[in-house]
């Protein structure tokens, strides 16, 4: 039998309340925009609405602009993985800014993939 195709979609993206990476719960969207003015605690990105996909494995990047790691050098790329928990899911990607907020200001871009396709993309610039 064949296997139905994944529906992916984004779902908003933008400014949201703070989240707690502990919890199921989701943060909440504050404001849809591609710019938003950044603050110590801003957390922003992006929810994908995704079905027909449990137990998929998505990869994620964000590329961000360039800032120090705790060892004095430029910060590498965020990447990671995770499962699809169930066949109607909602995934957030997205960061929270920390300080110094200067050296996060400008361009992040935000990519999930599933077997190595781009399967969501977007440009959000901190400002």
């Amino acid at each position: 039998m064949a296997k139905n195709k994944i529906q992916i979609e984004i779902y908003s993206y933008g400014k949201y309340t703070q989240w707690d990476r502990g919890s199921k719960e989701l943060p909440k969207l504050l404001d849809i925009t591609t710019e938003i003015k950044a603050q110590i605690g801003t957390e922003f990105g992006y929810v994908l609405h995704i079905k027909k996909a449990k137990g998929e494995l998505l990869t994620f990047r964000i590329d961000h602009p360039p800032f120090k790691d705790k060892n004095g050098k430029i910060a590498a790329p965020f990447t990671g993985e995770y499962y699809v928990a169930s066949n109607d899911f909602d995934f957030f990607l997205g960061d929270c800014i920390w300080e110094p907020l200067e050296d996060k200001l400008g361009k992040w871009h935000l990519t999930t993939y599933h077997n190595g396709k781009v399967i969501a993309q977007k440009v959000l610039t901190l400002y």
